[in-house]
Parts: C-alpha cells; sequence; structure tokens
C-alpha cells in the first residue's frame, strides 16, 4: 500500500497488544443453536477465519435470557455457552488473534416469545418502541414492555457481572458492555425512553446511573484494563432519542474515565447510516477519555488513514466489511477488491454468507 497509514502498525491495549488498529465491529448473525442458544460449531470458524483483525468484538450476546431480543443469539449466562464460546477464543488465540466479547441487555426491544415465560420485555419505563425484532424467522413487531422495579436493578447489574466472569472462563482477552443503539442502558440513559422518578431517571446524573454502575460491576470483576463499552450518542436506532445528547454522554465518559476502563466503542452518527446525523462534538469524548478512543460508522480505508493521522482515534472498528472478507486487514494492505457482502444472508441460516466468503488466496486460485 502506497499510501502510509497506522492502521496496520500494533497498539497496546490495555495489557495486549493487538497486531494492528483494525477492530472487527460486533455484527448480530442470529446463529446460535436453540434451545441454549450456545455458540454453534460454524461460529469457531467464522471468528478464526477473521483472527487477523486486531481485535475481535463478537456478536452482542445476552447476560441472560430476559435480555435476549433477537432469535438465535447466543448468551453468555449458562455453562454450555460458556464451553461453546470457549472453543471459539481457543481457535482465534491459536492463530494469533485477540477477542472481546460484548455484554448485552436489549430491555424493550425484545418479544414474549423470548421472554421467560412468555412475560413482557424491561424497561425503564413502560414506552414501547417503534419498530421490529427477529424471531420465528421473521421481522416481527416489538412487544410492549414494562418497567423495572427499582429492586430489579441490582439483579441487572449482578446479571451483567456474571456474564464478566463468564467471559473470562471462557478465555476471552476481555469484555465490552454495550451500552448503545437504544438498547436496555442507552434507554435508562436517554430521556426519549426513561421517564422514571425515581434515582434512575430525570436528572442527567440518575439517567446515567446504570450504565456507570454496570461498567464499575464488569470492570470490578474482569478488571478494568480489559473492560471496554460501546455508545452511541445520537443514533436513532430502535426508536430512541435524547434531548440533549452532548451533555449527557460528557457525563458518562467522564464518570467512564473515572472507572478506567480500556477504551469507548463510539458509533460516530446514526447506526450504519448517516455520519452527520446530527451534530456531536465526538472530540470532546475523546478529550475526557484517557484510554483507546474506538472509532465506528462508515469508515473505509482513506477515512481510517485520515482520522488515525489526525489523532482523532486510536483504533477503527470495520462492520459489514469484516462479514464478507475473512481477510480484510491483507486486503486493505494490498489494496485489494473486497468482496461485496451478500445482506440476504446476514441473519440466521447455515455457512452460506457465514464462512464460505473467499480469502485472496482462494479468489486467486479460483482464477487460475
Amino acid at each position: 500500500m502506497s499510501t502510509p497509514t497506522k492502521l496496520f502498525e500494533p497498539f497496546k491495549l490495555g495489557p495486549i497488544t493487538l497486531a494492528n488498529r483494525l477492530v472487527m465491529a460486533p455484527l448480530t448473525r442470529n446463529r446460535a443453536t436453540p434451545p441454549g442458544m450456545v455458540p454453534s460449531p460454524l461460529a469457531i470458524e467464522y471468528y478464526g477465519q477473521r483472527a487477523s483483525a486486531g481485535l475481535l468484538i463478537t456478536e452482542a450476546s445476552q447476560i441472560s435470557q430476559q435480555g435476549q431480543g433477537y432469535q438465535d443469539t447466543p448468551g453468555i449466562y449458562s455453562k454450555e455457552q460458556v464451553a461453546g464460546w470457549r472453543k471459539v477464543t481457543d481457535r482465534v488465540h491459536e492463530r494469533g488473534g485477540r477477542i472481546f466479547i460484548q455484554l448485552w441487555h436489549v430491555g424493550r426491544v425484545s418479544h414474549t416469545s423470548l421472554q421467560p415465560g412468555g412475560g413482557k420485555p424491561v424497561a425503564p419505563s413502560a414506552i414501547r418502541a417503534k419498530g421490529k425484532t427477529f424471531v420465528n424467522g421473521a421481522f416481527t413487531e416489538i412487544s410492549e414492555p414494562r418497567a423495572l422495579e427499582l429492586a430489579e436493578i441490582p439483579g441487572i447489574i449482578d446479571s451483567f457481572r456474571r456474564a464478566a466472569a463468564n467471559a473470562n472462563e471462557a478465555g476471552f482477552d476481555g469484555v465490552e458492555i454495550h451500552g448503545a443503539n437504544g438498547y436496555l442502558l442507552d434507554q435508562f440513559a436517554k430521556d426519549g425512553a426513561n421517564k422514571r422518578t425515581d434515582e434512575y431517571g430525570g436528572s442527567i446524573e440518575n439517567r446515567a446511573r446504570l450504565m456507570l454502575e454496570v461498567a464499575k460491576a464488569v470492570a470490578a470483576e474482569a478488571g478494568s484494563e480489559r473492560t471496554g463499552i460501546r455508545i452511541s450518542p445520537v443514533t436513532p436506532a430502535n426508536d430512541i432519542s435524547d434531548s440533549n445528547p452532548q451533555a449527557l454522554f460528557d457525563h458518562i465518559v467522564a464518570g467512564l474515565d473515572a472507572l478506567k476502563l480500556v477504551y469507548i466503542h463510539v458509533i460516530e452518527g446514526a447506526t450504519g447510516g448517516p455520519r452527520d446525523y446530527a451534530p456531536f462534538d465526538y472530540a470532546a469524548l475523546r478529550k475526557r477519555f484517557s484510554g483507546a478512543y474506538v472509532a465506528n460508522n462508515g469508515y473505509d480505508f482513506e477515512l481510517a488513514t485520515k482520522v488515525l493521522a489526525a489523532g482523532a482515534a486510536d483504533l477503527i472498528a470495520f462492520g459489514k466489511p469484516f462479514i464478507s472478507n475473512p481477510d480484510l486487514v491483507e486486503r486493505l494492505k494490498r489494496g485489494a477488491r473486497l468482496n461485496q457482502w451478500d445482506n440476504t444472508t446476514f441473519y440466521g441460516g447455515g455457512a452460506k454468507g457465514y464462512v464460505d466468503y473467499p480469502t485472496l488466496g482462494e479468489t486467486t486460485e479460483a482464477a487460475q
């Protein structure tokens, strides 16, 4: 590659050294094995194929059955799930990679068919999100939620903590807390979804409380140097909004910095959409945070090179390009053409569109 770039330089992330600054973003693929929501044998191959990324972040994995919002997503709360993930981490490590698991509670973005006893999904307030989830092989309207009782919140925090302990047992290099995209922690933080009047609602400090309490508990279990978090200040994903996101996330990131988390993973703009969706000063977050800044949303080689050169980020997360290019790092190094993804195979299914995308070597052999 003729263009000089920091993208392929090693990076020290807490106690581990990443081979490069490319991060594979968490990507929901809906291929866990029911009824136990265990990572399938194909997942071992899928993540192993992509181990050349500096850091792999797994698909979001629910911390409890209550935390599940979509069909066939893996969990990290049972012995069987831990054993399944151990095979994944072993394969990634055999190939020289590093891997974090993303810990997930979807909150209101769920369906009664996925909830314990067919109950209502939980949320900060009983406000139904406008949107759909994926159940029984189809996109379906999100169910009406119920507001969490104050007495239930310590249990939610402990479920995140236990998931972090399970991640350690499964051999992960660290964990990423999912605080983005309109899921439970984001729902508590943003006033469009949170109308509570207790200590978890109202002021910015109160609405940020659950995210920061979860981060504290997870960091205590996994180690702050092995704990990151994903946030999305202005995304409208899953019908989420806030009246003053800059003040909210300035406060949240200052709190995360005090906990000494190893990184913040920031979705800049609308998730999977325009980067300039709404005004926001991401540089202000970087200034408030002493750890690594992982930039996400719409990045290609040119933008990644520019942002790293400017010092505006430390690591760059790529999503869909990693789905269709298991050797994305090598392709970007060589300036090679990328495989185009097949979005009809993103969610659910088997090997097709999951582990059958060719590498550069395989493409060259096929052409001969």
